[in-house]
């Protein structure tokens, strides 16, 4: 809240009345106020417009550091989203943006500090869809998914990709899905874990094409290429990124990005929609969040000013090579009601398909 300054002005004689209203009223505005009043009495009396006068970034904000909580390991995208972004940031304001991992328990370790944080706009956490996941996976729940934070902004979309062996006959996805309608329940499919991202987007594209395969959880992820490589594993869905290694070595062979366009990361690959299911699409994100109850003025000013760097080039292309795609056209209430979208959507595909944490 800006304080109210108390200021004495002398009305000198000749002073019309549009300067002697704005002279009485400098005694008892507050700055921020006195600004909209003087611009309208400006616009009254025919003087230029006031634009050279609007508020622009806080000038008490930032006035420290500011750092950022990654629930997640060095190197994974999301770690690589947010030291690119704070780099970005800490330029632009002069001020050091850390990044701190802190992984673990499938996130519960980092989330949770995001969600004891000071609400001050000097803690923020880049967060993805293991942060409503880990809760809900949770009895009882080590933090409130959405009830402890607030959206900043929706950093990126990332792709995920419908990956099989190189032993099934399958060719396209639509030809996949027929394999799979024929062997039902002779398939299985690979993931980092029960209630994992990649196990719940296996379950997904499951439900969503109604076959049926076994879950087969891995603690790693090149173990789990080692078993689809051998045949022994049928298929993974898991993210860009994560396969885009194995899919250009060949030990695996991608059929679909579960995506409604194909990705630059991937060009020759078909989207799921482009393949003809698009009610298989299953995709990823991740996004920058604040404590509960920061200053919604702090959060539209790091949103405005994250947005301003997703815009560079250079962080789109940082963005496609991690298989994932920028999202400036954001905004903080937008970004919250799609978590809580996807928070929905993961509660019911949990409760109704019994999974529980191992």
């Amino acid at each position: 809240m800006e304080r109210f300054a108390i200021r004495r002005t002398r009305i000198k004689p000749g002073q019309n009345g549009a300067n002697r209203v704005a002279a009485g009223l400098l005694q008892f505005m507050a700055p921020a106020a006195l600004r909209v009043v003087l611009c309208a009495l400006a616009v009254l009396v025919g003087a230029a417009p006031c634009i050279a006068q609007q508020p622009g970034p806080l000038a008490d904000y930032p006035v420290k550091r500011i750092r950022m909580i990654v629930a997640s390991s060095p190197g994974t995208a999301s770690d690589i989203f947010a030291r690119s972004l704070g780099e970005d940031l800490g330029a632009f304001y002069g001020k050091r943006v850390i990044v701190e991992n802190r992984p673990g328990a499938g996130g519960l370790i980092g989330n949770t500090q995001v969600s004891r944080a000071n609400a001050d706009g000097y803690t923020l956490g880049m967060v993805d869809v293991t942060r409503l996941i880990t809760e809900l996976m949770r009895d009882p729940p080590p933090y409130r998914a959405l009830a402890d934070i607030i959206g900043v902004t929706h950093v990126a979309s990332i792709t995920n990709v419908l990956a099989v062996a190189p032993s099934v006959l399958a060719r396209t996805a639509p030809e996949f899905v027929a394999h799979a309608r024929a062997r039902a329940g002779e398939l299985n499919y690979a993931s980092l874990g029960i209630g994992s991202a990649s196990h719940l987007a296996g379950e997904l594209f499951t439900r969503a094409l109604g076959i049926k395969a076994m879950h087969v959880p891995y603690r790693n992820l090149s173990d789990s290429f080692i078993e689809i490589a051998l045949g022994r594993v049928h298929y993974a869905i898991y993210t860009l990124p994560a396969v885009l290694g194995p899919v250009r070595e060949g030990r695996i062979r991608a059929l679909a990005v579960m995506t409604p366009q194909r990705s630059p990361a991937l060009p020759a690959v078909p989207s799921i929609a482009e393949a003809g299911l698009p009610e298989a699409q299953v995709d990823t994100w991740s996004g920058i969040v604040a404590p509960k109850g920061t200053p919604r003025r702090v959060v539209e000013q790091l949103h405005g000013d994250i947005v301003r760097g997703l815009r560079k080039a250079a962080l789109r292309e940082l963005f496609v090579r991690q298989g994932a795609e920028s999202t400036p056209e954001s905004t903080p209430d937008g970004f919250t009601r799609m978590m809580q979208g996807e928070y929905s959507r993961y509660q019911a595909l949990i409760r109704e398909g019994g999974i529980k944490p191992e």
